[in-house]
Order: C-alpha cells, then structure tokens, then sequence
C-alpha cells in the first residue's frame, strides 16, 4: 500500500464533490474498486492512477507521496514585485471562475 493514498483519494473526491460510483464512472472501473482505492484494500494500477491524477487535477507525484503539494501546475514568481503577483493570482482566479 502506498502510504497515505487511500486519505488522499478520499479527499480530493469530497473536495471535487464525487460519489464513488461517479469516480468509478469517470475512470471506467466498478465502485468497488474505488472503494477499495479508498480503503487501502487496493492498490490503484499505473493507468487507473494517472486517471485519478486528471480527474482531482493534481500530479501522481502528489499521489504517491513524493510531493506533498497537490497542485499540478506551478508558476515561479521569483523577481516579480507584490503588485505583479497579486495580477498574477487576480487573472488566475478570475480565468477558474469562468
């Protein structure tokens, strides 16, 4: 078992508001694998794990325990003042409410 997977996936199923049985209709599995991705029981296959990473949009790095931020994307701010980072998250923000 991959440590802290199974929490992980669990959370970022409530945080994207997804039944199992949505997960599972979403990667083409049962809803008792899900669970059991969620119980610890199983241990996801490398494809059923990349799907999980594009469905809850962050990386298998963050998956598997190698990074412990779940974003997928980072945007180096280094050099950029406070004004210019705050447009930065101001587009980003206003690009996700779209």
């Amino acid at each position: 078992m991959i440590k802290d997977l199974p929490k992980k996936l669990q959370s970022l199923r409530t945080q994207h508001n997804f039944s199992q049985k949505q997960v599972s209709e979403k990667i083409h599995v049962s809803p008792s694998i899900i669970s059991g991705y969620e119980t610890g029981e199983r241990t996801p296959s490398t494809e059923n794990l990349l799907a999980l990473s594009y469905l809850y949009h962050c990386s298998t790095d963050y998956l598997l325990g190698r990074q412990t931020d779940n974003s997928l994307y980072t945007i180096d701010v280094s050099g950029l003042n406070d004004q210019q980072i705050k447009a930065i998250i101001a587009l980003v923000e206003s690009i996700r409410s779209k």
